[in-house]
């Protein structure tokens, strides 16, 4: 009898035991994630320059829960740098790749029937078309829906009226762009809720659904399937979701940049205690911030304020939709100068095809100062000689860098050479920027408001290569039934005995 229930006991320990070991042993759940691009597609930093230049004409002119979307890419600039996510829409869901763009605001992807969209992609990556007519969920946006007035003001959208179907038209400043019609339908999410993730969530948004694209958009080397806006209009889905009360108005992303790929984002606000915010500028299309001065090693250097003024053609934005940075033309020689003049000891000075590049025989790190931004509210953003500095070749033992700020007239614009190696949080609702640095490798801790009006805290890192259920954190985890599941084990082995 003692023997049978003894027996009975086991069991049921096992029971208890088997779902809390499989969440242990496989903490932390990760996510492989892979280069963007094969190192063999270099570009020539004018390239990337070029780029860009076209890119900048993309700036669109003038709840509980966090959603957790994987990232994929990479900043390197000679490997065709940019960060994308997987997004999964209809029904049944297919999954589209879209760049990560907080220069825009409207998502949209590849539709069937386009008309110059590219079949193949250089990133490895398999392209697709969504197929409206093909999901059981997916609605047209007629002219006269109220979401398509949402648009109107802030040109990201229009109204065919021989069709009565609310469009969009992105023109860039090349002549290259996109076109096509706007749908409704399931965003699949990736939600965690009170530390545990629900994998099969989903939302009803409106999005972009292209059927025309020209110039650098037809390129394959680069290509995905769309862009995925987060900027701060009504369109965008982080204003969509939180109008249905589903995510707060906050997103985070952590960009992967040394030694590595891919990363972090989340529509919630990631929480670091080193984390500095500065406002936003009001009343502004883009992510502007107030940029007071510049200084490098220290040393405030001797700029103009009105270079940093913001105004409709002025200011400065954050992009991850730029690969480089930029800098205004009033702020960029002092700069050069300033960082020229403290290695030209250490290092060799050249000028390759008009950019300020230095023959290096040592660790740049170890030789160059480091830079610092200075917003409003004493909010610094500090860059190291890495965060600033592009590697570009080798030369007979030594490596020549180039820095990788670009000059440009009015705008000042921060793209991922220095967003990466750092946790930036986009407060919506406070209308203000955060940043850290951080090794984006590693999880986060993010905070949304719950429906009682109480602060939760969840664990989130990278999510699985199958969306498979997170596990729990072992830190989530209390000390208590930490103990108890010791005490298991020691019975455990005692009756066994």
């Amino acid at each position: 009898m003692a023997a049978t229930a003894i027996f009975w006991v086991q069991i049921m320990i096992a029971v208890v035991l088997l779902p809390v070991a499989v969440v242990l042993c496989h903490f932390p759940a990760t996510l492989t994630l892979e280069r963007a691009v094969p190192p063999s597609q270099e570009l020539e930093l004018s390239q990337l320059v070029a780029r860009d230049r076209i890119r900048h004409g993309r700036l669109l002119q003038a709840v509980s829960g966090v959603v957790d979307f994987p990232v994929e890419g990479t900043f390197d600039p000679f490997l065709v740098g940019l960060y994308y996510t997987k997004v999964q829409l209809g029904s049944p869901p297919r999954e589209f790749s879209v760049q990560i763009d907080t220069g825009s605001d409207v998502l949209w992807v590849s539709c069937s029937s386009c008309n110059g969209c590219p079949g193949s992609s250089g990133l490895h990556i398999q392209l697709d078309f969504f197929d409206p007519g093909s999901s059981s969920t997916a609605s047209l946006i007629s002219c006269s829906d109220q979401r398509c007035s949402l648009g109107l003001a802030s040109a990201d959208s229009g109204c065919a009226a021989q069709s009565n179907q609310c469009s969009y038209t992105f023109q860039y400043g090349d002549g290259s762009g996109t076109s096509g019609y706007y749908v409704a339908d399931l965003l699949h999410l990736d939600t965690i809720l009170e530390g545990s993730m629900t994998s099969n969530s989903s939302a009803q948004i409106f999005f972009g659904c292209s059927t025309l694209q020209t110039g650098d958009l037809t390129k394959s080397d680069r290509a995905v399937d769309g862009i995925f806006g987060f900027g701060q209009q009504s369109m965008s889905v982080i204003s969509q979701l939180s109008s249905q009360g589903i995510t707060p108005r906050v997103f985070s992303h952590c960009l992967k940049g040394s030694g590595g790929s891919g990363g972090i984002l989340v529509l919630g606000e990631i929480v670091e205690p080193n984390i500095v915010y500065s406002p936003l500028v009001p009343s502004q299309p883009h992510y502007n911030l107030n940029l007071q001065s510049i200084s490098v090693n220290g040393q405030i250097l001797s700029i103009d304020s009105s270079v940093f003024a913001t105004s409709s053609s002025k200011g400065t934005i954050v992009d991850s939709g730029t690969t480089l940075a930029y800098l205004a033309e009033g702020a960029y020689d002092p700069l050069v100068n300033a960082i020229t003049s403290i290695v030209s000891q250490s290092v060799r000075p050249i000028v390759s095809k008009g950019n300020q590049c230095f023959i290096v025989t040592a660790s740049v790190a170890d030789i160059f100062p480091q830079v610092s931004f200075n917003f409003a509210a004493g909010a610094s953003l500090i860059l190291n000689a890495q965060d600033y500095l592009i590697q570009q070749t080798s030369i007979a033992g030594a490596t020549v860098w180039c820095i990788g700020f670009q000059k440009i007239q009015g705008q000042t614009i921060l793209g991922d050479l220095v967003l990466k190696d750092k946790i930036f949080v986009y407060d919506l609702d406070g209308q203000r920027i955060g940043w850290a640095n951080y090794d984006c490798s590693m999880s986060v801790n993010v905070s949304t408001t719950s429906r009682t009006g109480t602060s939760e805290f969840v664990n989130a890192g990278q999510l699985s290569d199958n969306s498979s259920p997170r596990y729990v954190p072992h830190k989530l985890i209390p000390k208590s039934f930490i103990a108890f599941l010791l005490s298991i084990f020691m019975l455990g082995s005692f009756v066994v005995l």
